[in-house]
């Protein structure tokens, strides 16, 4: 782990008389980076990654732990990269003391993105310098020093192996021998002072678990005080190892009844003992034992006596010795539990750490989706409005302001037959104005005819528009109008013209935003349209032109 990782972020007023364990060197080893970290990301002093960064007024950059090491045992203490600049430099910005170090935020912030890896050997873990210290607090490949004291230093996760069999200090003592063993070490032992020609129960475990006998179902250890459970070995392990309170409780029940046995009378101890063993195999079987050497020496009161008196020290011997063992592995449990009480908690810290990331983190991601959507219905507006300028400055191009307008007509073909078809039958041309500030007009075009000349000839009608000059002008409109079809081949124009009506509507002033049309609807035959001794279509497009006679 990084020296630094240790070092908590005091103010720099305050500090205590020596440095921490851990606390100088106070940087992040190289060795972590993925990349040769650059000379700005680190310390002057202790040359390693910039732990909590602070700048000098001079501008060379230090750790907070060293700053505050060589500030608190140096007096009068000169920049280190200022003295190997100029080794004779002692002016008041090179002299270093706490007024002159501020937080570098820029700095601390790009170092926290350095891609970094895990030093502990076996780990693959690879993140940013920011989650670091977090991941070295709960890796599992680094090493710990054993939680009761043995000094001998573990991986994280093979901490509750080394407690089980490992841990020098994690032994006890055999009862009746005193031999010294591990918790595993006393499950498997075979104690000499209990006789040649008896088996612990370990040792009958081992018989039982021959591989011609695996299959069947053996009876568990504590069957002889009480417990019912049968199976193989694999669940017989599993039932053992989570029915301790279970074992417990059978085990005090026969002590129960032993004791309350060698308390009572031994008139009163004959007659209770099957009742008072019955709730335990073990029980039962010293109650028949008993009963048996009591028949048969029944006519003697003092040899029954001691036959009861034998069986019932062994009883006691082995439900002491049965005692001790889970008193060893409910200690083993213990010093596991609280090692993995204390992962539990440190994971605990990490996930409300974690947790309060990811809340701060959904109302910046729900800030910044109403940001989006306002910036939407922004940018939404503001296409419309592109739009509209879009068509004014079309409309400000084509506008004539002389009475003249040119009317270029593209994709006839495409036109004729929409016309045909009823899908448009007419268009209007832009509007242009007989003078600057004269009447407002348009012309209105029926390819495939209206009235008189529909499906024979084209027809072409004269609109007048509501302007904005309307109120200032003469009525009725009564200039002459002049209609060509340009014959692009500039042979034989086709002219049609008209005086207006004066009595007609149309023209008038508009009412509405316009008059309805009037001109020639047999304005031209559509059978000389493409004609081949004039252009009047040519490459797909015609020419239309409107005069007004405003001198007339």
């Amino acid at each position: 782990m990084a020296a630094g990782s240790a070092v908590s972020d005091p103010s720099l007023n305050g500090v205590s008389s020596t440095p921490g364990e851990n606390e100088y060197p106070s940087g992040f080893p190289q060795s972590i980076c993925d990349e040769v970290p650059k000379e700005k990301y680190l310390c002057s002093n202790c040359n390693n990654v910039l732990n909590k960064a602070r700048q000098t007024v001079c501008g060379h950059r230090y750790c907070l732990a060293c700053v505050n090491w060589l500030v608190r045992n140096n007096k009068d203490l000169v920049c280190t990269k200022c003295k190997e600049e100029d080794p004779s430099v002692e002016n008041d910005i090179s002299v270093l003391t706490l007024d002159q170090f501020f937080n570098d935020a820029a700095i601390n912030k790009e170092i926290l993105d350095l891609k970094v890896h895990c030093a502990n050997q076996g780990c693959p873990w690879r993140s940013t310098l920011k989650n670091f210290e977090d991941h070295q607090s709960q890796c599992e490949y680094a090493l710990i020093p054993c939680n009761i004291g043995c000094g001998i230093m573990v991986q994280r996760k093979s901490l509750a192996t080394h407690l089980d069999s490992g841990c020098p200090n994690n032994k006890t003592s055999c009862p009746s021998c005193a031999g010294v063993l591990t918790p595993r070490e006393l499950q498997k032992h075979v104690c000499p002072n209990s006789g040649d020609k008896k088996t612990t129960k370990t040792d009958k475990r081992q018989k039982n678990n021959h591989p011609s006998s695996s299959k069947k179902k053996e009876p568990c250890i504590f069957s002889e005080v009480g417990c019912s459970f049968k199976g193989n070995t694999d669940r017989l392990k599993e039932h053992e190892s989570c029915s301790h309170v279970g074992h417990l409780q059978l085990l005090l029940d026969v002590t129960r009844a032993l004791q309350r046995i060698l308390n009572s009378p031994p008139e009163q101890g004959h007659h209770e003992s099957p009742d008072l063993l019955q709730p335990g195999q073990c029980g039962a079987s010293l109650t028949s034992q008993s009963e048996g050497e009591i028949e048969t020496d029944r006519g003697d009161p003092d040899v029954s006596d001691k036959a009861l008196s034998l069986h019932d020290d062994q009883a006691e011997l082995a439900v002491g010795q049965q005692l001790d063992i889970l008193q060893q592995r409910v200690q083993v449990m213990e010093n596991i539990i609280s090692a993995l009480n204390r992962e539990v908690e440190k994971t605990q810290i990490s996930v409300v750490a974690l947790e309060r990331d990811n809340y701060n983190s959904q109302q910046l991601i729900q800030h910044l989706e109403t940001k989006v959507a306002e910036q939407q219905q922004r940018l939404v507006r503001k296409d419309i409005h592109i739009t509209s300028l879009e068509q004014c400055i079309s409309a400000l191009q084509d506008v004539s302001y002389d009475g003249t307008f040119l009317w270029r007509l593209c994709d006839v073909s495409q036109s004729l037959r929409e016309a045909a078809n009823g899908q448009k039958i007419s268009q209007y041309s832009p509007a242009f104005y007989t003078a600057r500030y004269g009447f407002k007009v348009c012309m209105r075009l029926y390819l495939n005819g209206d009235g008189a000349g529909k499906g024979t000839h084209i027809s072409l009608f004269f609109v007048i528009m509501k302007g904005e000059y309307d109120p200032i002008l003469s009525w009725p409109f009564r200039y002459k109008v002049t209609f060509f079809l340009i014959d692009q081949n500039q042979r034989e124009h086709v002219i049609d013209a008209f005086r207006p009506d004066l009595s007609s509507a149309s023209f008038h002033r508009p009412i509405s935003e316009m008059n309805v049309a009037s001109g020639c609807p047999l304005f031209f035959p559509l059978g000389k349209l493409r004609s081949p001794k004039h252009a009047y279509c040519k490459d797909d497009t015609i020419y239309i032109k409107c005069v007004v006679d405003t001198s007339s």
